[in-house]
């Protein structure tokens, strides 16, 4: 959550452009634990966009 609010803070992406689709960012706010498929980090990743860094520290919590 931390790149994304950044993200919206600095005007880089919107909600409705971000990615994140509106199931992942209920499971988001309600489950603290709540992690992306790899397939929604993908879509993100081109969407937002992410840098290789940003992506990189994401996609390690699906890999763990």
């Amino acid at each position: 959550m931390k790149i994304y609010d950044r993200k919206i803070m600095s005007g880089e992406t919107t909600f409705s452009r971000s990615g994140i689709s509106g199931n992942d960012f209920t499971q988001l706010c309600i489950n603290g634990n709540y992690v992306f498929s790899r397939e929604a980090l993908d879509i993100i990743r081109e969407k937002m966009p992410l840098t290789d860094e940003e992506y990189e520290s994401l996609i390690a919590y699906v890999e763990d």
